[in-house]
């Protein structure tokens, strides 16, 4: 992926449809690939503890080498929002598009890194992903662990470069 490209992002979400969206192409070293988008959804979805909404521009960080991606929040003003993470199988890229298949794990952390929270457990246990692929799922429990633990220590800013959380004390 060059950039300043366009890529279609897709989402594998099974046994839910896809999600795809386009993307500008920020960075890909073979293994760490980053793009920004705009939301991507067609109204303003809040979570209660974030909103997404028109304007919002979203950088997201994939790898091929990691069971997650970290995607940075940021308002149409500019203002960090904080990191929403897909517990998901490596990205792979295949010809105009970057794929991921998401595993229903989440994590959410707050621009100041104070709020980290761990979502959609419940989904993941439905998902039968246990069952049909157990080591697939040992793989996703333990990414989620990781992305927590490095939210928790400040360790994202290794992680992410400059766009980490600031731990900085206020």
């Amino acid at each position: 992926m060059t950039p300043g490209g366009e890529v279609t992002v897709r989402l594998v979400k099974h046994p839910r449809p896809d999600v795809r969206y386009p993307a500008v192409v920020v960075h890909d070293d073979g293994t760490h690939a980053v793009v920004r988008a705009p939301w991507a959804g067609a109204a303003t979805r809040d979570f209660g503890f974030v909103r997404f909404e028109a304007g919002d521009v979203f950088t997201e960080h994939y790898w091929r080498d990691r069971w997650y991606s970290v995607k940075e929040v940021r308002a149409a003003t500019g203002s960090l929002k904080g990191w929403y993470c897909d517990v998901a199988r490596p990205a792979r890229v295949e010809p105009g598009a970057l794929v991921v298949a998401d595993l229903d794990l989440d994590l959410w952390v707050s621009a100041d890194g104070a709020t980290v929270l761990r979502l959609d457990e419940d989904e993941f246990e439905e998902s039968g992903l246990t069952d049909r692929d157990p080591g697939a799922a040992a793989q996703a429990r333990q990414a989620l662990d990781e992305l927590e633990r490095l939210a928790g220590s400040g360790g994202f800013t290794e992680l992410l470069g400059s766009t980490g959380p600031d731990t900085t004390p206020a």
